[in-house]
């Protein structure tokens, strides 16, 4: 009797110890959880724009030098909403913003459509190293305008070479023409796509156009807004100075 019971109470302890497993499997996966969730919220803090330092250094921009508050558009030349964009939002800023002396304007490359949207940027990067900011404004204003209204995004062969060349001969000599010719194939123009595109990963750029104001995420939806950020971002710079 006294071996049938310790044998037993050893069954039972044994029958215990099996139950309390699933309990601390419990615990372990939800602290790992809480950890994974902590983590995972960190590294979306890391993505906060305001942290992110920007150098503005060898990009295209419009705007007097002094002008205290900087502005980027990120864009894709065969993004449609960016067409629209550049031919009904973008005067305005140009009237109430840039030529008042306010802001600088930059632009940035996001190509993530198709091979056209790389191909377009690589040859306004080397538009604008080879014939300096005024001949790429040109161009990049005017290939806006050619963007066709009933293209279809799935198609890759609308922003070609030639295209771009043709387009670019409308708005400089045939000898500037064949001077960003002969140099498409230039690592530099590559390099500079890249830049941007680190800098959209480090901003959290999710589509074209998205605007930013002295790096902070522009999320208004009119001129108004936009002014109302440009005021707030120079008394930030004045505050700065003091």
């Amino acid at each position: 009797m006294g071996k049938q019971k310790k044998k037993n109470a050893k069954a039972v302890s044994t029958k215990k110890k099996k139950s309390s497993s699933p309990v601390w499997l419990f615990w372990t996966i939800g602290i790992l959880t809480i950890g994974l969730i902590v983590f995972m919220f960190s590294g979306m803090l890391d993505k906060d724009s305001s942290n992110t330092a920007i150098s503005y250094a060898n990009q295209p921009y419009l705007g007097k030098e002094e002008a205290p508050v900087n502005i980027i558009e990120f864009g894709d030349y065969k993004c449609p909403i960016c067409k629209d964009f550049n031919e009904s939002f973008f005067p305005l800023i140009d009237q109430e913003l840039i030529q008042t002396g306010k802001v600088k304007f930059y632009f940035l490359n996001y190509p993530f459509i198709n091979v056209d949207s790389e191909r377009s940027a690589l040859f306004g990067e080397t538009v604008y190293k080879e014939l300096g900011n005024d001949t790429f404004w040109k161009f990049h204003k005017l290939l806006y305008e050619k963007q066709p209204e009933d293209q279809s995004l799935e198609r890759k062969d609308i922003f070609t070479e030639k295209f771009l060349l043709e387009t670019l001969g409308e708005t400089t000599t045939e000898e500037n023409v064949k001077k960003v010719s002969g140099q498409l194939e230039n690592n530099e123009s590559e390099e500079a796509v890249e830049t941007d595109e680190a800098l959209v990963s480090d901003l959290g750029v999710t589509g074209t156009p998205t605007l930013f104001v002295n790096g902070k995420k522009f999320e208004g939806s009119s001129i108004e807004d936009l002014k109302m950020m440009v005021d707030e971002a120079e008394k930030e710079v004045n505050k700065g100075d003091k």
